[in-house]
């Protein structure tokens, strides 16, 4: 069973959501937080996988509670769906950086919600090529907060093919597609995923994107970089589910 948290501070919407999750058989809805603080002390009292968290709450508020459990090492294994009424380029950018593991608004189809929990509790992260693209325009000054690049010394621990890898996650390319590019075998691409993961402390794959343009290992608009090439590509290769959603999403 997938556990569950709602945090939203309107009942009406706790309560749909509950009866669309519970009937979905896999999941089971543990608690119910009517503000971030809330939600940071049920998801470590309840042990949940996945935290649905609304953006605008009072007191502490959404993007708060996430950066809180995200920097919670007894809460590593939770992980954050930012679900709002709102799609600002910044709240996507800024949810992905505190860490949350996807960005869905709240009048996507019940199906693909119940999808989005399963994908993000076995450890992906609802991204695609247009999240990236997005993610690019932000970082590149194009509306949202700006970062100059900060190349650090956790990159330095990356070898040459992990950089690479590195690179084409942040384009936004599965494990399956990354190994095509670079003529591995998936589970190679996977176990080079997984110690970057390691060495660069990121919770997921969606922190890992945060890093590869913040750090200045891609840079935005450089034709040259080899994360770029094929941004442009629809989402007819992205699994069906997380597509569609994507698609109502941004």
């Amino acid at each position: 069973m997938i556990r569950v948290l709602l945090a939203d501070d309107q009942a009406l919407i706790r309560a749909g959501f509950r009866v669309l999750l519970e009937a979905a058989g896999d999941v089971e809805v543990v608690g119910e937080a009517v503000n971030g603080a809330q939600a940071v002390d049920l998801a470590r009292k309840e042990r949940a996988d996945v935290v649905l968290m609304d953006i605008r709450m009072p007191e502490v508020d959404g993007l708060e509670a996430t950066r809180r459990i995200a920097a919670d090492d007894d809460l590593a294994g939770v992980k954050v769906i930012i679900l709002t009424t709102f799609e600002s380029d910044e709240y996507v950018y800024q949810a992905l950086r505190d860490g949350a593991s996807g960005f869905l608004v709240k009048d996507t189809e019940p199906e693909d919600l119940i999808r989005a929990v399963r994908v993000v509790a076995r450890g992906e992260a609802l991204l695609s090529p247009s999240v990236t693209r997005r993610l690019i325009t932000n970082i590149a000054g194009g509306g949202g907060p700006r970062r100059a690049p900060v190349p650090g010394p956790s990159l330095a621990r990356l070898t040459e093919r992990e950089r690479e890898v590195l690179a084409l996650v942040a384009e936004g390319l599965s494990n399956e597609e990354i190994a095509g590019r670079l003529f591995l075998s998936p589970l190679t691409t996977k176990t080079h995923v997984s110690r970057i993961l390691t060495k660069l402390e990121a919770r997921d794959r969606a922190q890992l994107v945060v890093i590869a343009y913040e750090s200045g290992l891609v840079i935005p608009g450089s034709a040259a970089s080899p994360a770029l090439a094929g941004l442009d590509r629809d989402l007819s290769n992205i699994p069906d589910a997380p597509a569609r959603v994507l698609r109502r999403v941004f």
